[in-house]
């Protein structure tokens, strides 16, 4: 049985701040992300740990077991991180992030890194993954996470997840004969270098509809019925379908979001915001996908 600290400290803040959603405000994540972690710590324990009382949550025996240490073991860890980060670290550290892993989750990151570290310099830049790897291959930003095909990813990379692409649009607007119109993220966004190449062997024309900078924008314009546009296989639900023509096509690349740093090795501070990352986004589209729909508006 091995349980992380991570964990650990999720539990302690739900019982703290008396529920999911002041734990993840406290902790700068989503709820999702906190249910998660519960869920995790739970698998790994065997048993339930909380259980609602009325309108409370509250530790069953074994959470109060584990409880009893979770204190000491997050303390103690904290304490050894401070020991073995530089505490005179006044630096500046830049980092860089795609828009699909969500800019919110970052700043949440972002914003436990800066308590940790208060005399750092943050510097973050939310871009498409095809501006940002330049960027940190000239050393001008430090940690970026980026969204690269199966075929991209370099052994130094930490990968966060993989997921399948899928030509998508709304049930009722097939698109089946002449020319497609398209919703893309742009010249820069990762999806058109990949969808453009397949169209033109096949010899389908095309057409830009919607150019979004994200993907909360593309996959409106696709609910909207609007246009085609290639996202990720768990966005397919509801009226949003498979495109049937893909069935003819060549298939699309795995699409993988990565963690990669300047091409140096990181010292402590980075190598402690790689950690916070990995540990924050590890699994996502699976904590997504168990996670409730968010209301209308959200």
């Amino acid at each position: 049985m091995q349980l992380d600290v991570e964990s650990l400290r999720t539990l302690i803040a739900v019982l703290e701040r008396g529920g999911m959603t002041r734990a993840a405000e406290y902790l700068g994540v989503s709820q999702s992300a906190v249910s998660w972690k519960i869920k995790r710590l739970e698998q790994r324990v065997g048993r339930p740990l909380l259980i609602r009382d009325g309108h409370e949550l509250r530790p069953t025996r074994e959470g109060r077991v584990v409880l009893d240490d979770a204190y000491a073991i997050v303390e103690r860890h904290d304490w050894m991180v401070q020991r073995l980060a530089s505490p005179d670290f006044t630096g500046t550290i830049k980092v860089g992030s795609n828009e699909e892993v969500g800019a919110v989750r970052m700043v949440g990151i972002l914003g436990r890194f800066k308590r940790m570290y208060p005399e750092a310099t943050i510097e973050f830049i939310v871009d498409h993954s095809r501006r940002l790897a330049p960027l940190l291959e000239r050393g001008r930003i430090d940690v970026a996470v980026l969204q690269v095909a199966e075929d991209e990813v370099r052994s130094a990379d930490v990968v966060l997840w993989t997921e399948e692409l899928r030509w998508a649009t709304h049930r009722d607007m097939p698109y089946d004969e002449g020319e497609v119109p398209l919703i893309t993220y742009g010249a820069s966004g990762f999806y058109r270098p990949v969808s453009e190449p397949i169209l033109e062997q096949h010899r389908i024309p095309y057409r830009y509809t919607v150019t979004a900078p994200t993907s909360v924008n593309v996959r409106a314009a696709v609910e909207a019925g609007l246009g085609v546009a290639v996202l990720a296989e768990r966005f397919l639900t509801g009226d949003v379908v498979e495109w049937a023509r893909a069935a003819d096509l060549d298939p699309l690349p795995v699409s993988c979001q990565i963690v990669r740093t300047a091409p140096w090795e990181p010292g402590g501070v980075a190598g402690a915001l790689i950690a916070a990352i990995t540990e924050e986004f590890l699994d996502l589209p699976e904590r997504e996908a168990a996670a409730p729909a968010p209301a209308a508006g959200s």
